[in-house]
């Protein structure tokens, strides 16, 4: 079996978020993990792409499902003022129990998310883990007790910074 690099590799090019501004709406249903991927996507874009915390506004919800409607109308929001967020992380963290709830809510909020990136033209990094028990969740926040753990925060974060930068770049006709 042949073995490949799993994630995704980082980009080439170089990004600058001095000027972005970044909208994170997160759970608070599972809020242990949740802070930590909050945490990972906020430290990485202040310290590795000079995003400025003020320009970070963190807002959170009850739970995933709500994650589209709030990212929807704080879009609109920013929209009404003076300045735009150019780019949105939804965070939330599902566990698969036994029943089919798990498969609804997943399958709902990857659409509503996708749903309101296309209609609004503002990029929104899916920051959900669909997770089958505690453990994969924690692991994927960089908790846990397994040397394979990565807060996948830090990836959202990044994706943020990149898509922020390319989208404004995209919009202004620069490709």
């Amino acid at each position: 079996m042949t073995s490949f690099t799993k994630g995704v590799i980082p980009s080439t090019e170089k990004f600058d978020g001095s000027s972005l501004r970044v909208l994170i709406v997160h759970t608070r249903w599972n809020y242990e993990v949740v802070e930590a991927l909050v945490r990972g996507a906020t430290e990485t874009m202040t310290s590795e792409y000079n995003v400025k915390a003020e320009n970070i506004s963190i807002q959170s919800v009850s739970g995933s499902y709500e994650l589209p409607f709030a990212a929807q109308s704080l879009i609109k929001a920013s929209k009404m003022g003076t300045q735009w967020f150019n780019v949105v992380i939804c965070i939330g963290v599902l566990i698969k129990g036994s029943t089919m709830h798990f498969e609804y809510i997943a399958e709902a909020v990857s659409q509503g998310i996708m749903r309101v990136s296309l209609d609004s033209g503002v990029p929104i990094v899916f920051g959900v883990l669909t997770c089958l028990n505690d453990e994969q969740a924690l692991e994927r926040a960089g908790l846990g007790d397994k040397e394979s753990k990565h807060n996948h925060g830090i990836d959202w974060g990044r994706c943020a910074v990149e898509m922020g930068v390319k989208n404004c770049k995209w919009m202004s006709g620069i490709i």
